[in-house]
This record gives structure tokens, sequence and C-alpha cells, in this order.
């Protein structure tokens, strides 16, 4: 059944505030990475997540952590909490936009990691989309009139990190619910972001932990819109914008630390985001189609 305009437009404006929110931790990252070690704020960032779903364990008993896949759990957690320590790296030495836009290359690399690792079939339409999506990129950054900090590669190295991680929840979709997945996830990270405090567990100021408190809300509250978001219309319809985060990270990149704005980044991020509309409307035809799509 075709989803209500009215409702398109809702799940649109929440998925544009939840970007806002998740420009504005990658904006306090930034921020407090100056005076802050990064061991400090991804244990922060995972325990505020973690504090979230207490309720729900509460309401759910010892029955629904039961699982088969440890192992892909385990992986999940390692490997995202690897992406967060790396793209924190980022954020603390990069220009805000820059971070942001290679990060977004994720949702590209995941049909390539699925191609290989899943077998699944990959359309030629998207294969044409990532083409598309790292000229794009290429573009945005562009390396041959800039020069480019060695590390976009730790930038980059998280964005396939994080890929990796989104292909093993939908290896582990088929057993696991998506409340579980994101409940062993927060704990593995949170456990695991505690051990580097024993020697980096510094005391924090009073103006550093009302930032730490805010880039904590606003994670969990961009995570919530986003969720609430795609269970009111399709991905196909409104996954497109997820990739405003690089024009709110560019603003604010502009405003809290004179970052240039150029018109290089401007039609890159046009290329990247008319890219990333061409792999979604492509997965939803598959998908219709009763095909494995990408």
């Amino acid at each position: 059944m075709e989803t209500p305009h009215r409702t398109i437009l809702i799940a649109s404006a929440l998925v544009l505030a939840a970007e806002f929110c998740f420009a504005g931790v990658s904006a306090l990252v930034k921020y407090l990475s100056t005076d802050l070690p990064s061991e400090q704020l991804v244990f922060f960032r995972n325990l505020m997540a973690f504090v979230v779903l207490l309720p729900w364990l509460w309401r759910k008993g010892p029955a629904a952590f039961r699982t088969t896949v440890w192992r892909f759990h385990l992986s999940r957690g390692i490997a995202g909490l690897a992406a967060m320590y790396l793209f924190f790296y980022a954020l603390a030495h990069l220009p805000l936009a820059q971070a942001t836009l290679v990060l977004l290359l994720s949702p590209f690399l995941i049909p390539i990691i699925s191609r290989f690792w899943l077998k699944e079939l990959v359309l030629p339409q998207t294969w044409l989309a990532i083409a598309i999506g790292f000229i794009g990129v290429f573009i945005f950054l562009n390396p041959l009139n800039a020069d480019l900090s060695p590390v976009i590669l730790v930038a980059f190295l998280a964005a396939v990190l994080a890929a990796y991680t989104k292909t093993l929840i939908r290896r582990m979709s088929a057993t696991e619910s998506s409340t579980k997945i994101v409940f062993y996830f927060a704990t593995l990270a949170t456990v695991l972001s505690a051990i580097p405090l024993i020697w980096r567990g510094d005391s924090i100021a009073s103006e550093h932990g009302l930032a730490i408190m805010a880039m904590s809300l606003l994670a969990v509250a961009g995570q919530l819109g986003m969720t609430k978001a795609f269970s009111l219309a399709p991905a196909a319809r409104v996954g497109v914008f997820t990739y405003s985060s690089v024009v709110f990270a560019a603003l604010m990149g502009y405003l809290f630390w004179n970052e240039p704005i150029t018109w290089y980044m401007f039609i890159g991020a046009i290329i990247i985001t008319a890219a990333g509309y061409l792999a979604l409307r492509t997965r939803r035809k598959a998908e219709t189609g009763g095909k494995v799509g990408s």
C-alpha cells in the first residue's frame, strides 16, 4: 500500500532532524577532542545508548538475551567500536564536513562487501551508483587543488568498518531482532570502551560534562528519530535525506571553526546525494521484484 504523502513529509522531517542531531554530535566530538581523549568520548557515547536500553531490558527479562550467533555479535561490537574510535580521531584532525562525507561512503561499500561475503546479487544500476558516489567524493575533496590530510584514510577505514558492521546486521537479522542486535552492541561497546579509562580516565571539567551530556542526548535523539522515520516510510522514499548530514556538518564547521565552504563541496554533495538516491531506488525495485538486491 502506498504511503500517504503527509506521512512521507513527517518521515522526511524526522530524517533531517536526526541528521542534524548526528552532525551536532560530530561537532561536539570535535570541540571536546581538543581537551579530552577520544577514549573518554567513545565511552560516554556508548554509555548513554546503553542507559536508554535499560527500560527495555527490564520489561523483556533474561529470555530476550538468548542468542546462538555470539561470534557475529562480538565481531560487530569490536568492528563497530573500532570504527567509532577511528571516526572520532578523524573528527579531531579533519574539517567537519570532510570527515562526515568520507563516512557517508559506507552505504556504497555495503553492496561490495555483500557481494563478496554473502554472495548477494549486485545489480548494474547499483554498481553505477557506487561509481557515481565515489566520483562525488573525489569532487568534494578536490584533491587536485587542495592538500588533503592523510587522516582522510583513517576516516575511510572507519567507513569500511561501518559498512562491515551493517552487513553483519543484515546477516544476523535472519535470526536476531533489531532490538537484540542494538542491545548486544551497546553492551559490548560500553564494556570494551570502559577498559581504556583505567589509564585515560582523567577528571572532566563541568563545562565539558555538559557538552558530553549534550553529545549523548543528541546521539540518542538522532537514533530515535531515524528509527521512527524508517518505521513510517520506506528507505527508498526518505533515505536520500540521510546525506543532509554533510550539509549540516559543513555549516557547523563554517560557523564554529571558520572552515571554508567551496563550490566543489556543493557540487560533490549533490552528486553523492543523487548516487544515494539511485542506489535506494534500485534496491527498492529489486526487492519489489523479488530479487536479492544490494
